[in-house]
């Protein structure tokens, strides 16, 4: 009989090296440098939320618990959006507006 696959107990952690490593090199040109820190970081703790939250999501509708399947999406979606809010760019500063002119 072979061996089963280890069980994915922390689909996080996955996700987190996964995102990392990927958003450390995308979009690189062969002379570009390379991504920010801040970036890496911030990529890579998204994607191992929306796997994590996917997981248990796949998990749930597998289980036909429809609740704990949105549930689980829904937090994923949460903690992606407040990774960006937290992590993301400031917006850029607009030029001020005199008398609906820009300078």
């Amino acid at each position: 009989m072979p061996p089963r696959p280890p069980a994915d107990h922390n689909p996080f952690v996955r996700g987190l090296v996964v995102g990392g490593c990927l958003s450390a090199f995308r979009d690189m040109g062969r002379r570009g440098s390379p991504r920010p820190t801040k970036t890496v970081v911030r990529r890579a703790l998204q994607e191992g939320t929306a796997l994590a939250a996917g997981t248990r999501a796949a998990v749930a509708v597998g289980q036909r618990d429809w609740t704990s399947a949105l549930t689980a999406a829904a937090a994923g979606a949460a903690g992606v959006l407040i990774i960006e809010r937290l992590l993301g760019d400031p917006p850029k500063a607009q030029p001020e507006c005199i008398d609906g002119e820009k300078e």
